[in-house]
């Protein structure tokens, strides 16, 4: 495929993450290494696509832009990376609240449930979901690479099949949570209430799995609960990835949901694109208004969960896990389920040498013994793509060092 020039237009600079910087580390034996370029993934593609490097760890749907404008080709999906089936279903992004959402119980497990059947929903309805998602997203525009448009329905359609859209807690997840955790002990990262916990400890402060368990009785019985309380308006965040879908599903097609389980989140006005005011029914009764509140980072959702601006939270298990380990707030925050597992990808420029992890190692090699390391953009210091990506190179025996910008 002849590559296409790209200036990544503002319609895909989603979820862009803050630069870090980072302390340079060698860990490889042999003498092969490459340079990791921290970046956000908003610009990757245009890092790419100048030849700034040589290849972008990031998640969808930049996963899916990059393949769809042929800028890059996908090297390896992220459950697919090295250690072998060490990442199958990891964890990524999760359903979150405070303390204060917690103190409302009937509306914490019917608000649970529904995200479980939002992600049920996008399984069951894939390109409907697609449609739905890049309307929230896109407004159904095209995004723009310099003289390049690609459709941002082609691009959900490619994007939404590798994401695992699961609201299920599983052991194996549980797990994968408590390794994160770990890798952000051995960078330093995990200093506060997490730096010395055993298992027990670290769920115990990272999860709350009684709305989790309500909703399963919910989904169960086919009956939501009615408040006890009344609660007056609600507020959830989230970030625009599709990442976030089962959110966005849940309120462009809220007439499935009510006609479905009579439990649903309509919209104050319909429209095309983003949706900031809806009204949470259940059981066919107003319970109360909804706030959607659109974040432009994990830890400025984290921020308003802990001011109680917001109550309710979709965002990576970083920014979780970091504002728990270093929280000082009356207001506790927790993790109560799964929203998507897996959904990121290792991509190549187009012309590299590489169509797959072991092809990827030989041309790495090659530039090695070159004096040209191969540079792969990674989005921040910590964040999951950037653990993946570092054991995938230790595993290949496979130096790192940073680069600066």
């Amino acid at each position: 495929m002849q590559k296409k020039h790209l200036v990544l237009a503002a319609a895909v600079l989603l979820c862009a993450a803050v630069v870090f910087s980072a302390g340079c580390v060698d860990n490889g034996t042999s003498g092969d290494r490459v340079e990791i370029l921290y970046s956000a993934p908003g610009t990757m593609a245009q890092l790419l696509d100048s030849e700034a490097v040589d290849a972008v760890i990031t998640w969808q749907p930049f996963v899916a832009g990059i393949e769809e404008s042929g800028v890059g080709k996908v090297i390896s999906y992220s459950e697919d990376l090295p250690p072998a089936g060490k990442w199958e279903g990891h964890t990524c992004c999760v359903f979150g609240a405070n303390s204060n959402a917690l103190a409302n119980p009937e509306v914490a497990a019917d608000v649970t449930a529904l995200m479980i059947l939002g992600n049920e929903y996008i399984t069951e309805n894939p390109e409907k979901s697609a449609a739905l998602i890049a309307d929230w997203l896109f407004a159904n525009g095209e995004l723009t690479y310099g003289d390049v448009k690609v459709d941002s329905l082609d691009v959900m359609k490619a994007s939404i099949p590798t994401i695992l859209f699961s609201g299920e807690v599983t052991d194996a997840w549980i797990a994968s949570n408590e390794d994160f955790v770990q890798s952000q002990r051995d960078l330093g990262l995990v200093t506060g209430k997490l730096a010395n916990t055993n298992s027990e400890e670290t769920e115990a402060l990272l999860f709350d799995f009684s709305a989790y368990d309500a909703a399963q009785d919910i989904l169960a019985s086919g009956k939501f609960l009615d408040p006890k309380t009344a609660v007056q308006e609600i507020s959830i965040g989230y970030l625009p990835s599709d990442h976030d879908g089962p959110l966005f599903v849940l309120l462009k097609d809220w007439k499935f949901f009510k006609d479905n389980y009579n439990t649903y989140l309509k919209p104050v006005s319909e429209k095309v694109g983003k949706i900031d005011k809806a009204e949470l029914y259940v059981n066919g009764k107003k319970v109360c208004d909804v706030k959607l509140i659109e974040g432009s980072a994990g830890p400025q959702l984290m921020t308003l969960l802990q001011q109680n601006q917001i109550q309710y939270a979709v965002a990576g298990t970083p920014p979780f896990v970091s504002a728990i380990d270093k929280a000082s707030s009356a207001v506790d925050i927790k993790i109560l389920a799964p929203i998507m597992m897996n959904g990121s990808g290792l991509l190549a420029a187009d012309d590299a040498p590489a169509d797959d992890w072991d092809s990827f190692v030989a041309w790495i090699k090659e530039r090695s013994a070159e004096g040209k390391p191969v540079v792969i953009a990674d989005p921040q210091l910590g964040s999951i793509q950037d653990v993946q990506l570092k054991e995938a190179l230790d595993s290949a025996g496979i130096g790192y060092a940073t680069k600066s910008a």
